[in-house]
Order: C-alpha cells, then sequence, then structure tokens
C-alpha cells in the first residue's frame, strides 16, 4: 500500500472515505466494499483520510483516538487497499461545501469509479454532504453505502467503543474492533520496582493521545508471550504521580530494554488498589498470574 499525504492525481479509483479511527468491524465493511470493487472491476482502490480527526480544525481539541496514525496505516494495509491518502483538514478543505468537495476534490483528482462510505459519513461545510447527496450523483460513479453494523443490537462505532474502553469493558470493545486494542512502544527502563518484588517487568509510555483506560491489572499478549500489565500510580510501592504501563511477561527474563513490543489488552482483571504491605501486593500479583495461566 502506498501512502500519500497530499492531492496527487490518481485516477478511476474505489475511493472508501471516513476518518476510520480504530479501523473497526464496521470500517473493515466500508474499506472491503470498496477493495472488492476495485478487484472485481479491474482497478485500484484508496482510502481517502486525514492524519487528524476535523475536530481538532473545527474545536481546537483532539479526541483521544482508538489507535496511533502508525497503527491505523497498518490495520488500514492489512485490508488489501492499494493507496492511502492522509489529508491535512485545514481552511481550504473546511471551507468547501458538498457541491465544491465533490467537484474540485474527489472529480478532479480521483474521477472515481465508485465511492463508499458509511450511513452516517458526512463531509463538506456544515457536514453538508452525505450518503443522500453521493446517491443523487450516482451517474458520475458507482455508489455504495454501507449500513449500520452491530453486536448484540448495538451499533457499532468508534464512540461506543471508546466508552468501553473508559470503563474497562476491553472484551466487548475488541469484540466490535474485530481484534485486541493494543499499546506498541520502546520498552524503557523504570525504577526497577517489579524486580525487586520478583516480577520483572517491561515498561512502556502510556500514549498521551490513546483513549485512556482506567488504572488497573490487565490481562495481556505481547510480543514475546501472555503476561499481566499494571497500568497505573503504583501507590504501594511509589508515591509518583505519573502513570506507567508495567507489564510482567510470563515465563520470560530477556533483556529487552530499548525493543519495540506490543501490548495486546485481553480483559480487565482488577482495578488499581493500595495494599496494607510489599508482601500483600506480591500475594496479589501472584493471583492475577495463576488468573490468568
Amino acid at each position: 500500500m502506498q501512502v500519500f499525504y497530499e492531492l496527487t492525481e490518481n485516477k478511476n479509483l474505489a475511493l472508501a472515505l471516513g476518518y476510520f479511527d480504530g479501523v473497526h468491524l464496521g470500517h473493515q465493511k466500508v474499506i472491503k466494499s470498496a477493495v472488492d470493487y476495485a478487484q472485481n472491476n479491474g482497478k485500484k482502490s484508496a482510502v481517502i483520510t486525514f492524519k487528524d480527526h476535523p475536530c481538532c480544525y473545527f474545536y481546537g481539541v483532539c479526541p483521544k483516538y482508538i489507535l496511533s496514525r502508525k497503527q491505523r496505516e497498518e490495520e488500514i494495509a492489512k485490508l488489501g487497499v492499494d493507496f492511502l491518502y492522509e489529508l491535512d483538514f485545514n481552511e481550504t478543505l473546511a471551507g468547501l461545501s458538498a457541491e465544491e468537495y465533490l467537484k474540485n476534490i474527489l472529480i478532479k483528482y480521483f474521477s472515481p469509479a465508485a465511492i463508499s462510505t458509511g450511513f452516517n459519513h458526512h463531509f463538506g461545510a456544515r457536514k453538508s454532504g452525505d450518503a443522500e447527496f453521493l446517491r443523487q450523483h450516482q451517474d458520475r460513479f458507482k455508489y455504495f453505502e454501507i449500513p449500520p453494523q452491530k453486536i448484540n443490537n448495538e451499533i457499532i462505532s468508534s464512540t461506543a467503543i471508546r466508552n468501553y474502553l473508559n470503563k474497562g469493558e476491553i472484551a466487548k470493545a475488541n469484540e466490535m474492533l474485530g481484534k485486541n486494542f493494543s499499546i506498541s512502544g520502546k520498552v524503557i527502563e523504570g525504577q526497577k520496582l517489579g524486580r525487586k518484588l520478583g516480577f520483572r517487568t517491561a515498561n512502556l509510555i502510556y500514549p498521551v493521545e490513546i483513549v485512556d483506560i482506567p488504572f488497573g491489572v490487565y490481562e495481556v499478549q505481547t510480543t514475546y508471550g501472555k503476561g499481566i500489565t499494571n497500568f497505573g500510580i503504583r501507590p504501594t510501592v511509589s508515591s509518583t504521580k505519573k502513570a506507567v504501563l508495567e507489564t510482567h511477561i510470563l515465563d520470560f527474563d530477556k533483556d529487552i530494554y530499548g525493543k519495540t513490543i506490543k501490548v495486546e489488552f485481553l480483559r480487565m482483571l482488577r482495578k488499581e488498589q493500595k495494599f496494607n504491605s510489599v508482601n500483600e501486593l506480591k500475594k496479589q500479583i501472584q493471583s492475577d498470574i495463576k488468573s490468568v495461566i
């Protein structure tokens, strides 16, 4: 998959439009619609999206993301997309009407053979462009509107996933994502408190732009195997107010400082708590480990 950060002329494509934060099961349907049309009709597919959520421009505050930009690119690539356009949402784009966006961006640069969007996709100034608008222009391209995708009668959405993650309901978020919520980063040196307790940990910085999960202990899968992760301020052994993400990888004792690892969250075991003694904490950690073996 080729990635572009500005508009280039690339004609006769099947386009998927959206921000696609999380690339959840609903997003995957939209993107696969474009990919399938392209593959079945001898054409190429492209996703047209933005580097940052439009809210960053309109309100000066970015939402907490489900995926990092790199993760989003990787997930979109897995779906067989040929081209990814990650554009800057700027004053020029924000001021375009739906008609101007269609004519001066989509038609001018891509002359799309097909366009796929979700049922609730909007574009253009004051959200004047929507599925009905695109249907009215099907004389110029084939249009596919993807209906709501549901799990347990609940519509899959980035908002619902963020809410589940905020509450620590990891399994429900993962079900909507169609994959495990994860954090990737370089292992950094910490205070080595875990080692003193007998549980060596790989420490990561939790990305500030990613949706918050509750302080607590989680069952995880890592690049190097299964483990448990504590995310929080370690109230029993440390007075720091800065949250840390510490992962104890089961049956693993290699030096991986500086290595990039992926931590996939499977479920929340318990909320972070302050214990009366270090020995009490050690017993709880042993219990946590037993619950994931």
